[in-house]
């Protein structure tokens, strides 16, 4: 076994191609070169102030408290200083326009799509059995059991054991048709009636229905997801052509999926 390695350039090309990471790679060049297009026409600036904070707040995200465990992560993720402002500098730009694009739709699309933000907390427990299941929800109705009785008793894997088969904050969109048609009907705390679908038996406690309100998370939740819908939108406007290989010409994707 070798001691030493050395990965050039053109193996890390290789290894991704051969992981299918190439298209997005692809996708995240065409991202920023949009983004960027789009906030110069916009007359969207970065100030050094909004730099400095940025990076302050990636530092403060990754836990890079001492200039040293800075210096280990540009060395680990191959970046320079320059290349670590620029990737603070990009997130910026991208914040920014997507307010600048989307922060004047906000309230329009909440109230058009409010249902889509009532959040639910739940817990769950998946069975093989239907006839087990049912027997559950009636001793939970009857108060003879708990349902984090059920959960240390059926869940085998042991995290979601340790957590009662607790599912966290999720929204409509999160279930299956199904489930959130049940879910966001139950008045909580509630056990559910078993539902089956094509994973199991679902045995849900629904501890929390959430109503919406447009905070400051909520707001970015909705600005984030229209701006990744339009950045889809951009992307697909696009005739992206990639050169790799030094011995080949500039070949469009679609000249590439015809000789497949």
């Amino acid at each position: 076994m070798p001691h030493n390695l050395t990965i050039s350039t053109s193996d890390i090309i290789h290894s991704l191609k051969l992981s299918c990471h190439i298209p997005a790679v692809v996708k995240a060049i065409a991202s920023q070169s949009i983004i960027a297009e789009t906030a110069q026409a916009a007359g969207i600036t970065v100030t050094s102030e909004e730099l400095q904070q940025e990076g302050d707040d990636l530092r403060l995200a990754k836990k890079l408290v001492k200039a040293k465990d800075t210096w280990a992560w540009l060395e680990k993720h191959h970046l320079s200083v320059d290349q670590f402002e620029e990737l603070a500098y990009n997130n910026i730009l991208a914040r920014k326009l997507a307010n600048h694009l989307f922060s004047h739709q906000l309230e329009k699309h909440f109230y058009e799509h409010q249902l889509d933000y009532v959040a639910s907390i739940t817990y769950e427990v998946v069975f093989e059995d239907r006839d087990l299941a049912l027997e559950f929800f009636y001793a939970l109705e009857e108060g003879e059991i708990s349902f984090p009785e059920i959960a240390r008793l059926y869940i085998s894997e042991p995290e979601a054991r340790r957590t009662y088969g607790y599912q966290g904050l999720r929204y409509r969109k999160d279930f299956r048709p199904e489930i959130a048609a049940a879910v966001f009907a139950a008045a909580p705390p509630q056990a559910l009636k078993p539902i089956t679908t094509l994973k199991g038996v679902h045995l849900i406690w629904v501890e929390e229905v959430i109503q919406p309100q447009l905070d400051e998370q909520l707001r970015q939740k909705i600005i984030t997801e229209l701006f990744a819908d339009w950045l889809e939108q951009q992307i697909d406007r696009v005739k992206i052509v990639t050169q790799i290989d030094s011995d080949t010409n500039m070949r469009s994707q679609e000249e590439l999926l015809e000789k497949i």
